[in-house]
């Protein structure tokens, strides 16, 4: 498969907003140190690390919601590092991000429909209620669901509207942050099913942000492991799980919760 991302020495840093200098401007956090791989296209890459390894700033910036200090990000043959705004647009639709927080990423004053058919309208597609009507059809939701509000919706059906949003743009990737976390274990198996199903279905290339390795386990096909912005190692899903080579790697699947309590991980 060729390669939909090719990312080399990406490095990110943020102001450190909790130490203001009496002058001159505020000192700055690294938050990714220099990441180098690539994602195939087609490719299911989990990306999972502890809490402040980085992940989900490393997510952003593969979709330019956060430009990098340092680095490239090559996107289907096309540099995005520190593309402006102009320059991305015609870009935005084809790679795509699908949030942690459904209630806070959906817009609570309007209705679905407008939810999903604004970033339509925004890049120019045409027949615009017949493709929001069938991005609810492919994420398992009626069309009457378009008059809706978001409060109006479980958790998992707002996750469903996200997605939605996200295919309808007709992207060849998503970014998906930690999209299954804040959902009951019945919610979660139903929407890793809809993923499953969507890359198959689309052709998807999807990377994958989580902190729970179960999950990664069941959906993707190569893991990339995070750990204080740096890559700790990354390989194949299934040799990974049974040859773990990093401590933080080992650390993260001795949490992942056991049906049988004398079971350990090799």
């Amino acid at each position: 498969m060729a390669d939909l991302y090719q990312v080399r020495d990406l490095r990110l840093s943020l102001p450190d907003l909790g130490r203001k200098p009496l002058l001159g401007a505020a000192p700055r956090i690294e938050i990714l140190r220099g990441l180098s791989f690539d994602i195939a296209r087609g490719e299911v890459l989990g990306i999972v690390g502890g809490s402040g390894s980085g992940k989900s700033t490393l997510g952003r910036a593969l979709v330019r919601l956060l430009e990098p200090t340092g680095g490239r990000i090559i996107f289907d043959g096309t540099e995005i590092t520190h593309l402006d705004e102009t320059g991305l647009r015609p870009l935005r639709r084809r790679f795509q991000m699908i949030f942690q927080d459904p209630m806070s990423s959906l817009n609570p004053r309007h209705r679905i429909g407008t939810i999903i058919g604004a970033p339509l309208a925004l890049h120019g597609f045409d027949g615009i209620p017949g493709r929001v009507a069938q991005a609810l059809d492919q994420v398992g939701l009626p069309a009457a669901f378009r008059t809706r509000y978001p409060h109006e919706l479980s958790g998992g059906q707002r996750q469903r509207v996200g997605i939605a949003r996200a295919i309808a743009m007709e992207p060849e990737f998503i970014l998906a942050d930690e999209i299954v976390s804040g959902l009951d274990v019945s919610s979660q198996a139903q929407v890793l099913r809809l993923l499953e199903r969507l890359v198959a279905e689309l052709g998807l290339t999807l990377g994958f942000v989580s902190h729970d390795l179960s999950v990664i386990r069941r959906l993707c096909s190569r893991v990339l492991v995070l750990h204080h912005g740096a890559i700790a190692e990354q390989a194949a899903t299934g040799r990974l799980f049974a040859a773990p080579q990093a401590a933080c790697t080992r650390e993260l699947l001795d949490a992942i919760p056991l049906p049988d309590p004398d079971q350990v991980w090799v």
